[in-house]
């Protein structure tokens, strides 16, 4: 597999552009982001099922996207998917790194995470659940609600995380009028949670 990715010197790109973070702890901020293609989760409410298939994305040099990432201002990239994790990221991270960008991912960690991360988010899946060792690096849990039962979900999962792991339970965007109001009251009596939103769509930004 790091034949075909040259150990990560070419990634399968979907997209890479300048935007606002739109979720979780960070949300807000400026942030480029580097969208990688390929995913095994299926997960049936996903918004980006374009991203799926990796072969419909070309293999591009990694400097390149560095390259146009290192013209932004705001000195960090978010790499999502897809699924990052499917790829060997070393030779991305520490190539940002040098131009003095911090590096976060979005990650279902259904597989092991490889590079060197100021932060990880990670948002698991019930049918293709984080691989050992993931729980433990995330400073960051999101959890996607879509029914009141994922909330028995989320809280196998925050039981997983360390201590200081930032807990955060996210409306499915297509449910979100039904579930928001299970939400908040979940917070409420849970205070140790918090409520992310995908601020960029009520934004219309991408």
């Amino acid at each position: 597999m790091d034949d075909l990715f040259e150990g990560g010197r070419k990634l399968p790109l979907v997209e890479d552009f300048y935007t606002i973070q739109g979720e979780g702890h960070h949300t807000g901020k400026a942030a480029y982001f580097i969208r990688l293609g390929g995913c095994d989760s299926g997960c049936s409410w996903c918004d980006a099922r374009y991203t799926w298939n990796r072969e419909l994305h070309p293999l591009v040099p990694a400097d390149e996207i560095i390259g146009r990432a290192s013209h932004h201002r705001a000195g960090s990239v978010v790499v999502t998917g897809g699924e990052p994790s499917l790829y060997p990221l070393d030779y991305l991270c520490s190539r940002l790194k040098e131009h003095g960008i911090k590096t976060f991912v979005e990650t279902s960690g259904s597989a092991f995470l490889t590079g060197e991360w100021d932060w990880i988010c990670l948002s698991p899946k019930k049918q293709d659940p984080p691989v050992a060792g993931m729980y433990e690096k995330a400073d960051e849990l999101k959890v996607i609600i879509c029914n009141e039962s994922d909330l028995e979900w989320a809280e196998t999962n925050a039981r997983k995380v360390s201590r200081s792991c930032l807990l955060y339970l996210q409306p499915e965007w297509s449910r979100y009028e039904k579930i928001i109001p299970a939400v908040v009251d979940y917070v409420k009596e849970n205070p140790g949670w918090m409520v992310s939103l995908q601020a960029h769509k009520f934004m219309r930004i991408p």
